[in-house]
């Protein structure tokens, strides 16, 4: 249930058998949610993190008027709030992009791993300071980056994230999101989305349709881009 989880951890440190058990000791109820389903509330007091098993999710917040922006996508094997442990409520929403399944983590469980288990604390630790480094990422792709850039970015970063489990390779990735869901990702209107896609296109450097990225010329997506994927810290360390 967990696997794509482990390989996460796994692509990073050293996870031991007995660590392994633990993981799979602390697990909770299971969930299945539609898409369009915000699972989680700013403001919310939680008493568990959330485990994605399978599907798309995202983090994001609203404007009064309406907007939305996603801050950050959420692949099978990530923690949606593990940051939720501490600060015991979110200051945004977590809602699902496709349909997803889930799993509960009580904070009482992730409580005893800080307590009893220091490394495999220590490799949490790492997943929300991993986290943190995406979110400055997509802030310098919201900041100073072009539109191309910022769609060639986001490509990257998913064919890497992906990558991790299986899910992606130099050709290309499954992605069920809209040009919509792009849109609130990178801060561009729908119709500068298509505009760009198109480029990209036109360029030879990717095509997105039928909710596939099918990737032409990696290297050259990736020098658009500007992409270095340091801020995935990929190189598998003891912590």
């Amino acid at each position: 249930m967990i696997e794509t989880h482990l390989a996460k951890l796994r692509a990073r440190d050293t996870i031991s058998v007995e660590e392994e058990r633990v993981i799979r000791d602390s697990l909770g109820e299971v969930r299945s949610l539609p898409t369009q389903h915000t699972c989680i509330r700013a403001g919310e007091r939680l008493h568990s993190s959330t485990l994605l098993l399978e599907g798309l999710m995202c983090r994001y917040k609203d404007l009064p008027g309406g907007d939305r922006q996603i801050t950050e996508l959420h692949v099978a094997g990530d923690f949606l709030d593990l940051h939720s442990f501490s600060l015991k409520q979110l200051d945004h929403n977590v809602m699902t992009l496709t349909p997803c399944r889930v799993v509960l983590v009580p904070h009482a469980k992730l409580k005893d791993i800080t307590e009893q288990h220091p490394h495999l604390a220590r490799v949490y630790w790492f997943l929300t300071a991993l986290d943190a480094a995406i979110h400055r990422e997509w802030e310098l792709s919201l900041g100073r980056r072009s539109a191309i850039q910022r769609i060639a970015h986001l490509i990257c970063e998913l064919r890497v994230r992906l990558g991790l489990i299986g899910q992606a390779d130099d050709d290309g990735f499954g992605l069920p999101l809209t040009q919509a869901d792009l849109s609130d990702c990178t801060g561009l209107t729908p119709v500068h989305v298509n505009r760009t896609l198109r480029d990209l296109r036109e360029r030879g450097l990717m095509d997105f349709r039928g909710r596939r990225v099918t990737i032409t010329d990696l290297p050259g997506l990736q020098a658009i881009a500007e992409f270095d994927d340091s801020y995935l810290y990929l190189r598998r360390e003891d912590r």
